[in-house]
């Protein structure tokens, strides 16, 4: 059973402990940063809101909703141009696994499709997800909860292969 709760500032400690892993480290930016960025989220100065996702009670990784409108901030946009390719309404996922050995089971894509339902529950239609393409675990754990390429996006985003949940349920 997947479940999810908003991280407090009490989890911070735990968020440091795993951004300090490598199999963090490698697709994360620097730990004291990304920490920071956490932390400006769970006080309220950016509308992203983090979570930490939990199968049967236990603390197993992070995951995140973050709302494209709030991206496109001409001085964000500086940066990774391409938000302005993407819809105001959509949002953008996040997530990690918090320790190595759960890597590879499965779980990354129970807990996506977990917080998709949930998302979809809320009212969000566009989901999309942003992966580095060279992060083949994650693209396929991706594709497995139901994300697609976009493919007019192919090419457009430097670092980050887009992708948008499709909906498949009822289809063979």
């Amino acid at each position: 059973m997947i479940s999810f709760r908003p991280v407090l500032e009490e989890d911070l400690a735990l968020l440091a402990r795993w951004l300090d892993k490598p199999h963090w480290r490698q697709w994360w930016g620097d730990p004291e940063t990304e920490l920071r960025e956490i932390e400006n989220m769970v006080e309220g100065r950016d509308t992203t809101r983090p979570y930490i996702f939990q199968k049967d009670g236990s603390d197993k990784g992070y995951i995140q909703v973050w709302f494209i409108k709030d991206q496109k901030d001409p001085d964000f946009v500086v940066e990774y141009p391409w938000l302005t390719l993407l819809p105001d309404e959509a949002v953008g996922v996040d997530l990690s696994i918090g320790l190595q050995e759960d890597l590879s089971s499965g779980l990354g894509t129970e807990a996506l499709r977990a917080f998709v339902r949930m998302l979809l529950e809320e009212g969000y239609v566009r989901i999309l997800i942003d992966p580095d393409p060279q992060n083949e675990r994650a693209v396929r754990c991706y594709r497995k909860a139901g994300f697609e390429v976009i493919p007019e996006l192919v090419g457009k985003t430097d670092d980050c292969l887009l992708m948008e949940f499709k909906n498949t349920e009822g289809k063979s």
